[in-house]
């Protein structure tokens, strides 16, 4: 089993090249100084929680990243799963299920009510995972989104 651990600054080499791969997994064109530098400014800001998976050769199978959020119904602090994402080759040694328990612990011990994500309707092997964990589809609220210009 991987070790899960918080995210540090020699990761990012590594957590640039999965990071890469998760955008591109999302139809982004592949972009490693993009990704890299996105992740290095979360880690200097500390403005998200980043776990990695590591096997024990010291090799990162895959990451997730949660934001810190607000629930205004609820009234309560939340995080959003931004991004998960592990190896294809690496898949099935159980480091995503991993990474999402640990994100559960994560957020317990940081007063977090909720942890919400999204993932694309297609992605059936990830909306097993979640589910197997207790995660629930929500079938109440519609998600919209609107770019605007920087």
């Amino acid at each position: 089993m991987p070790t899960i651990r918080p995210a540090r600054a020699d990761d990012l080499p590594a957590l640039g090249a999965l990071f890469d791969a998760y955008r591109q997994f999302y139809a982004q064109p592949a972009d490693l100084d993009t990704a890299t530098r996105f992740i290095a400014q979360r880690l200097a800001r500390g403005d998200a929680q980043i776990l990695v998976a590591e096997a024990e050769s010291g090799e990162l199978l895959g990451f997730c990243q949660l934001y810190p959020l607000f629930c205004s119904i609820s009234a309560q602090p939340i995080y959003c799963l931004s991004d998960l994402f592990v190896w294809p080759a690496q898949r099935r040694s159980g480091a995503g299920r991993q990474l999402l328990l640990a994100a559960e612990d994560l957020a317990r011990a940081q007063g977090k009510v909720r942890l919400d994500l999204t993932t694309a309707h297609t992605n059936h092997t990830a909306q097993r995972l979640y589910e197997s964990l207790g995660w629930q589809r929500d079938t109440v609220y519609a998600a919209y989104t609107r770019s605007v210009a920087a």
